[in-house]
């Protein structure tokens, strides 16, 4: 619900086949709708790290491997960083911006997600009661993105039918 009524205030704006611009109508220009874009969905991706590193204090079992899985949940999600990064800054320089301008709005784009993850860090840290609460809100943006970002877009653009996007969101949720 939280993103949902983010995608609807926040304006911002997809790079897909028809450039949708969404949120609260705006004059700004495409190439920060599309900055705002990708920092939107970096705020759950820093609570996650964020909630990740404040239930180690919380934990009951093994402190070592609850360490060991933030710091995975992190790394993981600092790697996908760089393509996200590549997304807004590609876009960016073929609309006539600089290439260094443009790398700097990409690398801008996530300056939410270590002030999210400290945010998360420290609620969960300071009530320990919403745990299980803060996981759940960070589990369910997550899937939020992935189902109404990547499987529409992966969908579309498939040559040799859905069945693969399918079948990689499915194996991803295993994993």
């Amino acid at each position: 619900i939280f993103l949902f009524a983010a995608d609807k205030i926040i304006p911002h704006m997809h790079f897909g086949k028809e450039k949708v611009t969404e949120g609260i109508t705006t004059k700004m220009k495409r190439s920060i709708l599309l900055v705002f874009s990708i920092t939107l969905h970096n705020i759950p991706e820093g609570l996650a790290i964020g909630v990740a590193f404040g239930a180690i204090g919380a934990t009951t079992g093994s402190i070592e491997a609850a360490t060991v899985a933030a710091m995975v949940l992190a790394l993981g999600i600092g790697i996908q960083n760089f393509p996200e990064g590549a997304a807004v800054s590609i876009p960016l320089s073929q609309e006539k911006m600089g290439k260094t301008k443009a790398f700097m709005w990409g690398q801008a784009s996530a300056l939410v997600e270590p002030v999210f993850a400290v945010l998360g860090a420290v609620l969960v840290t300071s009530m320990t009661v919403i745990l299980p609460y803060a996981l759940a809100f960070a589990a369910g943006a997550m899937i939020y993105v992935v189902v109404e970002e990547l499987i529409p877009e992966a969908q579309e653009n498939a040559t040799s039918g859905t069945h693969f996007a399918v079948f990689g969101f499915m194996l991803g949720f295993i994993i």
